[in-house]
């Protein structure tokens, strides 16, 4: 496991298990109880230009040495293993990954690599009409990012040249006295000029994910009624323990269920199931559609038992899980020349072991306990 130099030491707080079952001839990235790995987050950065409470210190994260963040042409690599063992999305995160001002190289890269790796699929697949699923058979790769949105007006455009497909912008509030005390920096207006940039280069619907917190609860229908305007997907998202500061409490959640009686004083919400079984959001039709708003219950509605997620932190570690410590670090067989059989074979053994739940299989955090992890959601990635 790598130590990473973020301020907060990276520690393995809940080990490995021990006597694994043997890891299953198959070349996806599957676990222990049948999960099979197909969305990939890659951070790119911690660096951020705001400093959400439930994200980052006042202060910021340290910033990760240039030389020991992944580069354009090892995140394109490691997209194309990924493509390789069944992963068909890919989402950059931060931090912010707008302040990779080479955002776009990355995109361009790994969309190549992306598409070679299915090319080379498909050739040695006889029955291209086969569901990844169940044999690892070609079908498409989308790319997205998660953003704050400044200053994504100036680049949307040439990030959708770059191959970019959809966008998650991280919004809480619309109103402005509260978007400053929640970031602790004045730029709603930037934020919705971003958005309006993303939505003229063609990147619609844009996604909303608004965090609950007590404090944005009484604006949540405002901050609907504009994302329906705007033609926006808004989903709102219970507040995890990932705070930098470590202030996070079970007795401040905000659960879905305040939420869903604070949205009906002003609309009508019709239940509508999930986009697909693997979803985290749970989706309400509003004013019987064709508007909808998504709810991510990940506290009080855990959704684990479906998570098809693997991640990259911006120093190339691999976490099987948002909330576990354990980390493989393929950046450093990147760099001593491993090849990329070696590389995927150590993908898949970390994702083997990846826990059942929360990021624990210890007893004592059974039930829906979450472990305490060394790192920030600013850290890890979103």
């Amino acid at each position: 496991m790598a130590a990473v130099s973020l301020g907060i030491p990276t520690m393995r707080r809940v080990p490995r298990p021990e006597n694994l079952p043997s890891r299953p001839a198959d070349v996806r990235l599957v676990d222990r109880y049948g999960r099979i790995a197909r969305d990939l987050r890659v951070s790119l950065t911690t660096a951020c230009n705001l400093r959400c409470t439930y994200c980052m210190p006042a202060e910021g994260l340290p910033l990760i040495p240039r030389d020991e963040l992944l580069t354009p042409g090892e995140i394109a690599r490691l997209v194309g293993i990924g493509v390789h063992l069944g992963i068909r999305d890919v989402r950059f995160t931060g931090g912010e990954p707008l302040m990779r001002r080479d955002l776009e190289t990355i995109l361009t890269a790994s969309r190549e690599a992306a598409d070679a790796a299915l090319h080379e699929i498909a050739r040695a697949t006889p029955d291209t009409t086969a569901t990844p699923d169940t044999t690892g058979a070609p079908g498409t790769v989308r790319f997205a990012i998660t953003t704050n949105a400044l200053g994504l007006d100036k680049r949307a455009d040439a990030l959708v040249a770059a191959g970019l497909d959809r966008v998650n912008v991280s919004l809480d509030t619309v109103d402005h006295a509260a978007f400053a005390a929640l970031t602790r920096r004045d730029r709603l207006d930037d934020v919705l000029t971003g958005i309006r940039g993303a939505i003229s280069a063609g990147l619609s619907p844009v996604k909303i994910n608004a965090v609950l917190l007590p404090e944005v609860l009484e604006g949540a229908p405002d901050l609907l009624a504009w994302a329906l305007e705007h033609g926006c997907r808004l989903r709102f998202i219970e507040e995890m323990p990932l705070d930098a500061d470590g202030n996070w409490t079970r007795d401040d959640v905000v659960s879905a269920a305040d939420l869903l009686e604070r949205l009906g004083t002003r609309f009508t919400l019709t239940p509508a199931g999930r986009e697909d079984p693997s979803a985290p959001a749970e989706e309400w039709l509003v004013d019987d559609g064709p508007g909808t708003v998504g709810i991510i219950a990940s506290v009080t509605r855990s959704f684990c038992r479906t998570c098809d997620r693997t991640r990259l932190t911006a120093e190339g570690t691999v976490r099987s899980c948002l909330f576990g410590d354990e980390e493989t670090d393929l950046r450093a067989l990147l760099r001593s020349g491993a090849s990329d059989d070696e590389v995927a074979d150590a993908w898949r053994t970390a994702m083997w072991a990846k826990p059942r739940a929360h990021g624990s299989d210890s007893p004592e955090l059974a039930g829906d306990a979450f472990a305490e992890t060394a790192r920030s959601m600013g850290a890890i990635g979103g």
